[in-house]
């Protein structure tokens, strides 16, 4: 069977900055196929790549086996591509803008109204379909921003972060949608970096970092790959260097302990990988009461993505978005300072 997307050993650089460094997946038909990462990985850029909207340095890309490079146009066929930013015309009424879309992609005038109607009925749009698009929520915005992405009836639908800046009710009307698309024969292909949104909704998942797939397959089967349940510890609300220190030394000695990291970002608390026992944090928390370290906080769950990408980076995904933030932040500083 043909891969509905296919991307092979893809490179992009905006000069000296190389945002895509060597990225590699594939999403079969009919699935919800999710790329994980922290902002700045590389997500937006191998889906702008994708969707044509940018020229790749190095690599192979398909759209149901055309290729992206040599037949662009019948590419954006497939494809239907809604960017994280809402980009719609306020003066436009919700069914003015769909009719733009339809223009755009050429459709025949006899099927253009029921086609609307249709991609309006789809996300529960039909009672704001002549209002002005400046009055409309930030869910109704992104569904109609949907609506238009799905007017011409692509074999793919790309979606750059879909739910970012959503409450809950409408994130979760969002992913009801996404799961009935998918389950009526639409690929999906979605970037997002929050973990329960793809552990939610993807049937296979990819992990990005600084430009580099790290780790793929199924939630399950990532999760199963790390192995060992979860503990957070925390000592005191911010638990001095040493302390951590000291208690990483010790809890290290424990036979069902398998690894300890200490997360400096989170007021150096500590993160264990335990082998499942009833007992395992009894058996901590006495430890560190006898060694003269009370237990300020402690948990246990099993593994989650963030954990998966913990593993193979040594940081959290809320790490990599704080020090990606700093990073842009230490940028501007000195921008400023150059003026």
């Amino acid at each position: 069977m043909t891969a509905a997307v296919l991307i092979d050993h893809l490179q992009k650089r905006y000069g000296t900055v190389e945002a895509v460094k060597d990225v590699s997946f594939q999403v079969e038909p009919g699935e919800i196929f999710g790329l994980l990462g922290p902002n700045g990985a590389g997500k937006t850029t191998t889906l702008r790549c994708l969707c044509t909207l940018a020229t790749p340095d190095a690599g192979r890309l398909e759209v149901s086996g055309i290729s992206v490079l040599d037949q662009p146009k019948q590419v954006r066929q497939k494809l239907g591509y809604v960017a994280q930013e809402v980009a719609l015309d306020k003066v436009l009424t919700g069914r003015e803008l769909l009719q733009l879309q339809a223009a755009i992609y050429h459709l025949p005038p006899a099927i253009i109204a029921e086609r609307i109607e249709k991609s309006l009925s789809l996300l529960g749009l039909q009672d704001w379909a002549d209002q002005k698009t400046g009055t409309y929520s930030g869910g109704l915005k992104k569904r109609l921003d949907l609506a238009a992405g799905l007017l011409h009836q692509p074999d793919v639908l790309v979606l750059d972060e879909p739910t970012v800046g959503l409450d809950i009710e409408s994130r979760v009307v969002v992913w009801d949608f996404l799961r009935n698309l998918r389950d009526n024969g639409t690929t999906v292909l979605l970037t997002s970096h929050y973990l329960e949104e793809v552990d939610a909704l993807a049937d296979r998942v990819a992990i990005i970092d600084k430009g580099v797939v790290i780790a793929a397959g199924t939630p399950s089967e990532l999760k199963d790959r790390v192995g060992g349940d979860r503990v957070t510890l925390r000592i005191r609300e911010f638990t001095p260097i040493e302390e951590a220190e000291n208690a990483k030394a010790m809890l290290q000695a424990m036979p069902f302990v398998q690894e300890v990291i200490i997360n400096a970002a989170q007021g150096n608390s500590l993160n264990l990988v335990v082998t499942p026992q009833s007992e395992a944090l009894l058996t901590i928390q006495q430890a560190l009461k006898d060694a003269g370290l009370p237990t300020f906080g402690i948990s246990q769950s099993r593994p989650s993505l963030d954990d998966v990408y913990l593993a193979a980076t040594g940081q959290t995904l809320l790490d990599a978005e704080l020090a990606a933030a700093g990073t842009r932040d230490l940028k501007a500083e000195r921008k400023q300072n150059m003026r």
